[in-house]
């Protein structure tokens, strides 16, 4: 793929002299006596003197803390194993609960037209009055509380309640199956559990309470789950679970002033655990990941404040549920005392119209979503440019999957001309970006625009060595240690699975599994996941590539595409979702390989195209790539729970099509 040479655009001198950036750089110069011509010789900076860095990010973003460190880093060669900010005590909540007055903290929005809001004063009262509840249960730092909820207003209350104790949150949003909440919940045995009685997806209610029933009846180390009435409104209906109690009966009982000016903190080690997240599970059983309070919170703080410019009169959405970790990711926007917005319910309804309506009555000003979403409502022919006002809107950000270059031109050609777009990669592994948004630099169609403050990224090629800009295709790693890296796997006492996960590849390096490529930008590309390449006569092409070149062709939906072990070698085999009424024929068939060829090379262009009517991706919507290839294999996909949409997998088994 070859860089483009203009931008789509670049801030004003205003906007990088307003920038929160550009104010961190004047402390550090205050401070430090050092000067930087450019961000890429910031980073370098950030990432040789680490311990500078983010002792200086600690003091700009004023991390509270209630006992001060005795070193920024300890065992600083050691990846993982490091320590950072060793000594200190901080509680993550606190930091998120910084401001307790009558500005909006959270406004949740559902599908079907509910909104509710809590100031940051409520907001606080609400933590209070559930962290008694629960610590009169008996909830200790270190004791696992679950959600099975929607990304709602509970659901952060229930967050901040938990790590204001010390108590480690872990959810799933209620589209999970059975099975795929037990995967993941009887690895950590929860003390506590929160549940709605049901929630509403495409227009659709949903009844949940027989899960809760099931979950409750087969998770033994529970002692209460709470249920929050999300779908009835007023009280839930506990059919006869065991150990249930209502969320509004639980809040009442410690509704008293007094509860609420006793409200403490727990102070804990920087990296006292915080959050478990999951691998998706398509492999195998999920990976329970555990990050620490200290280091999310910091990394976050640094994304938010210098890459994403977040302040306190900025109005941020994501779209997410809270079995993704962009909803993590979207909450410790409270830290920068911003509003934060939720929304629970379909992305599409209505091709996309909630979310889009929502930018300008809530007054949105930095607007999260996939990669997924833009394509989808630029397939349906919507102009929000042309429909909405869209004043408010200055940043919009996307993931799950790479952004096309024929979405960057969507975006900045019928959505809004004046706008940061940041495609951002990072994930649950590291719960924030190796690679994002920078409010100073340009933005280029195709590119990711720097790699984040302090991490030490580099793309290296298969025998470890460093490939420079416009110098090839690789492995995205990170050469150095982090204060997001987690802390560990739960239930890997020895390290043997994480340092599998991401150490086995190369010594003492983070392997993130990602295929990508430095720009003479400073920027990035991802072409896709390194497990997915697809690899015909032995040159690797990430699926990024090949999705890119099916973006302008209108016939075109969606797709997979997986390389099929044939003959001794790989080919590359297409599976696309049509519009409705467009046939395949062979006319269609050689636009598509044209459009591949003309762009990419003859090694790119599909040896199979074939027709289905559904693509199975994961609960968080990414193409479920290797759960294909395993299907066309005739192998079995070890995980159906993980996918929002299994029966999808019946149209790629046995196809004749691909026996010749």
């Amino acid at each position: 793929m070859t860089a483009s040479q203009t931008p789509l655009w670049s801030p004003s001198p205003e906007q990088i002299a307003n920038s929160q950036l550009s104010r961190f750089q004047a402390q550090l110069q205050a401070r430090l006596n050092v000067h930087f011509d450019d961000y890429a010789a910031l980073h370098r900076w950030s990432v040789e003197q680490r311990e500078s860095f983010w002792e200086q990010l600690w003091q700009f973003a004023d991390v509270r803390a209630s006992q001060p460190y005795e070193a920024v880093l300890r065992e600083g060669e050691r990846f993982p194993g490091s320590q950072w900010f060793p000594g200190s005590r901080l509680n993550f909540a606190e930091n998120l609960l910084r401001r307790r007055d009558d500005k909006t903290a959270l406004i949740a929005l559902r599908e079907d037209g509910q909104r509710r809001t809590l100031t940051y004063a409520e907001l606080f009262e609400q933590v209070a009055l559930l962290a008694a509840a629960m610590r009169q249960r008996g909830v200790v730092a270190g004791d696992r509380v679950a959600g099975f909820m929607p990304n709602t207003l509970e659901t952060v209350v229930a967050m901040l309640a938990a790590s204001s104790l010390g108590a480690i949150w872990s959810s799933c949003s209620p589209d999970f199956g059975l099975s795929g909440v037990l995967d993941r919940f009887s690895q950590i045995r929860p003390k506590l559990l929160f549940a709605v009685d049901g929630y509403r997806y495409n227009g659709k209610a949903i009844d949940t309470l027989e899960r809760v029933n099931a979950i409750s009846s087969q998770l033994d180390s529970l002692e209460a789950v709470v249920v929050v009435p999300f779908l009835s409104g007023e009280t839930a209906e506990l059919k006869g679970i065991d150990r249930a109690l209502c969320y509004r009966a639980v809040m009442a009982e410690f509704a008293t002033d007094d509860t609420v000016a006793a409200m403490q903190f727990a102070p804990l080690p920087f990296d006292h655990p915080l959050y478990i997240m999951y691998s998706s599970g398509t492999t195998g059983v999920p990976k329970c990941i555990v990050h620490g309070a200290g280091g999310t919170l910091l990394q976050h703080l640094k994304e938010h404040r210098l890459h994403c410019d977040i302040n306190d009169d900025d109005v941020v959405f994501y779209f997410t549920t809270c079995g993704w970790m962009m909803w993590n990711w979207l909450v410790s926007a409270l830290a920068c005392e911003a509003t934060v917005v939720l929304y629970d319910g379909s992305p599409m309804q209505d091709n996309g119209r909630p979310l889009l309506e929502a930018i300008d009555r809530e007054g949105i000003s930095v607007f999260g979503t996939s990669a997924k979403f833009l394509s989808a409502i630029q397939k349906a022919g919507v102009s929000p440019a042309r429909d909405y006002s869209l004043a408010s809107l200055r940043a919009i950000l996307s993931t799950g999957s790479p952004l096309s270059e024929e979405s960057y031109h969507y975006v900045y050609r019928d959505i809004k001309a004046d706008l940061q777009l940041s495609s951002i990669s990072g994930g649950t592994d590291i719960i924030s970006c190796f690679v994002l948004g920078n409010p100073t630099l340009p933005v280029y169609a195709g590119e990711i625009q720097c790699i984040g403050l302090g991490m030490a990224v580099e793309i290296w090629d298969d025998d470890g060595t460093a490939l420079g800009a416009g110098e090839g295709k690789g492995e995205l790693v990170c050469t150095r240690s982090f204060p997001s890296c987690p802390i560990g796997f739960w239930n890997d006492d020895h390290g043997e699975k994480f340092h599998k996960a991401y150490f086995d590849r190369f010594e003492n390096i983070w392997a993130h599994g990602d295929f990508a490529e430095l720009t003479r930008h400073g920027g990035i590309i991802i072409h896709g996941r390194s497990d997915a390449i697809l690899n015909p006569g032995g040159v690797r092409i990430g699926s990024a590539e090949i999705y890119r070149q099916l973006e302008p062709l209108d016939a075109i939906l969606d797709s997979v595409v997986i390389g099929q072990r044939w003959q001794d070698d790989v080919r590359v085999v297409l599976f696309v979702v049509l519009r409705e009424g467009v046939r395949l024929d062979d006319t269609l068939q050689q636009q598509i390989r044209q459009q591949i060829r003309q762009h990419t090379t003859p090694r790119h262009v599909p040896a199979k195209i074939l027709q289905v009517s559904d693509i199975p991706r994961t609960i968080s919507g990414k193409i479920a790539e290797l759960a294909v290839r395993n299907c066309v294999h005739g192998e079995a996909v070890k995980n159906t729970d993980a996918l929002a949409n299994p029966d999808a997998l019946d149209q790629f088994r046995g196809r004749s099509e691909l026996d010749d």
